[in-house]
């Protein structure tokens, strides 16, 4: 009976090829989305990628890239550094003046809400 069982089934007869390598592909994309997202909720990425521009560290690095790819001398590089500094400082202030403004538009809760996508944002 188990032999009639057998032949009746498509076990017996295997695995359609293209069934087969879809299945497995399937199982690969799974594994690769489950890791990914394991990845991205541990943080993990964030250690992985370079310092965000808009932080001391993230400055350091661009000036460091532009002195090296520039090959800049010592006079330079000072010089270079300066006007970097005054950039990241306006830069600064026109985003403190931006969110400023932008909250005085807001009511007290879109204020709360506003802050709060900021803070998710860094």
């Amino acid at each position: 009976m188990s032999t009639e069982l057998l032949e009746r089934t498509s076990l017996r007869q295997g695995w359609d090829a293209r069934l087969a390598v879809c299945a497995v592909l399937l199982l690969v994309f799974m594994c690769g989305a489950a890791a990914g997202a394991l990845a991205v909720d541990s943080r993990a990425h964030s250690r992985m990628h370079q310092a965000v521009f808009d932080t001391p560290g993230g400055r350091a690095l661009n000036f460091e890239r532009l002195q090296k790819d520039l090959n800049l001398s010592a006079p330079q590089a000072e010089q270079v550094s300066s006007i970097l500094a005054d950039m990241w400082q306006y830069y600064r202030t026109v985003l403190t003046d931006t969110k400023s403004r932008v909250e005085q538009v807001l009511t007290r809760d879109q204020r709360q809400k506003f802050e709060q996508i900021l803070r998710d944002q860094h």
